[in-house]
């Protein structure tokens, strides 16, 4: 088991060493974006399921980023995207970020002295449109290892309508839905923990609870504290900055009630050019929301006082 003996093995090793493809050192001021796109070439055995776990990456990430693949036989020699580069979310850099439209955690732990400062990202499921991820700012209360599930009344009644009936604890074991690791938060009820169902990470299939990769949660689980900040969102689009470029990422929104995506984007293109003026390409913004496959793409500039070839598309502030 990872204790937080791993915190030490981070400062003295993983932090000096290239990263990882979940780790990636913080940019500087006026960056926003980390990581890159890249392709890999399928294997005959693979699905993209499995692709996806191998490069931190989950279910939504994958199809929607290969929509004309075959999820379970992509077939041998297949050119497979890895949509691995993230627009940070907005906000403070600190603590846990649990973007549920994006179905991604962030962790910022804070650096030492002296030290760069790094961002950790995986995938994660959550709640079901009936089991609704709560919105919020909440606090990790507990870890627990090997924890036993008590499953509430209402998801006891549902068990029992499916014919498959649960008892009033679940012990630790490959039964048990928590898995092996479990952070506790303050919104009482509400855990991030492991899972014994991995292949449905990056979807939504839990009773409001946050799923991780039993692989990402040991290595999770060894690093933070107790009272870690968890500031939940839900930002189907983000915007952020890459030295002079704006940069756009779109996801599906998940409820029909949410704001719609262009309203949203042009909020957000108003606050991320609030101190620094941009311009941006709506006719290619309006596309890529409409793509909202999850991979940043360019949309626009620093002001530069300047038109398209058509005098027309371009939105100054």
């Amino acid at each position: 088991m990872r204790s937080s003996s791993i915190f030490i093995a981070l400062a003295g090793l993983i932090f000096t060493v290239p990263a990882q493809a979940e780790i990636f050192e913080l940019p500087p001021e006026g960056y926003d974006v980390v990581g890159a796109v890249s392709t890999i070439t399928a294997r005959y055995e693979d699905t993209l399921i499995d692709i996806a776990r191998r490069h931190g990456l989950g279910y939504e990430d994958i199809v929607r980023a290969n929509p004309d693949l075959n999820i379970w036989l992509p077939g041998e020699g297949t050119e497979v995207v890895l949509p691995t580069r993230y627009v940070l979310p907005a906000g403070a850099r600190e603590g846990v970020v649990l973007n549920l439209a994006e179905y991604r955690l962030y962790y910022f732990p804070e650096p030492k002295e002296g030290e760069p400062a790094y961002v950790m990202t995986y995938p994660i499921s959550i709640g079901r449109m009936d089991w609704e991820t709560p919105l919020g700012t909440t606090e990790i209360i507990s870890k627990v290892v090997n924890p036993a599930w008590y499953p509430p009344q209402s998801v006891r009644e549902e068990h029992a309508a499916e014919g498959d009936p649960l008892p009033r604890i679940v012990p630790p074991g490959p039964k048990n839905p928590l898995g092996k690791y479990a952070l506790r938060l303050s919104m009482p009820g509400y855990l991030i923990h492991s899972t014994n169902k991995p292949a449905g990470v990056g979807m939504r299939v839990s009773h409001g609870c946050v799923r991780m990769f039993p692989e990402d949660i040991e290595f999770l689980f060894g690093l933070v504290g107790i009272d870690t900040k968890v500031r939940i969102v839900n930002e189907p689009v983000k915007f952020g900055w890459n030295g002079g470029e704006l940069v756009m990422e779109s996801h599906p929104k998940l409820e029909e009630g949410d704001k719609d995506p262009l309203t949203k984007m042009t909020e957000l293109f108003i606050s991320a050019t609030g101190e620094r003026a941009g311009e941006l390409d709506w006719h290619l913004a309006e596309e890529i929301v409409g793509r909202s496959d999850g991979i940043p793409a360019s949309v626009g500039e620093e002001h530069k006082k300047r038109r398209d070839k058509r005098g027309v598309g371009i939105i100054s502030l």
